[in-house]
């Protein structure tokens, strides 16, 4: 159980700089990339939830994207997606590692 405890933050922190690492190569984001985008994010989001374990920075980040793109800056909303979608598939990985660690747990 510790080494899965200790594995979660170095995934996330991947997850992240993958995330990030993409969005940095690819420049001048079109609206049609934020939509697919955000779909993505949006439905890795709701299995997150259907999980009973969305986060709330990924949900922030959906947010965020949405604010970026209404105000025209679709790079930023493209990373706040994509950013999204990686909290949301840590979330995810999370809720999967988690479900039956509580029986391996030791009773003191």
């Amino acid at each position: 159980m510790k080494s899965s405890m200790t594995r979660l933050p170095a995934l996330v922190a991947l997850s992240m700089l993958m995330a990030a690492s993409v969005t940095s190569v690819r420049a001048a984001s079109s609206e049609d990339d934020y939509k697919a985008a955000y779909a993505t994010a949006e439905a890795a989001n709701n299995e997150a939830g259907k999980l009973r374990n969305q986060w709330t920075t990924a949900v922030e980040a959906l947010k965020a994207a949405k604010t970026a793109a209404a105000a025209g800056d679709f790079d930023k909303a493209v990373a706040e997606s994509r950013k999204s979608e990686a909290l949301s598939k840590a979330a995810i990985f999370q809720s999967n590692e988690q479900k039956d660690a509580w029986r391996k747990m030791e009773i003191r």
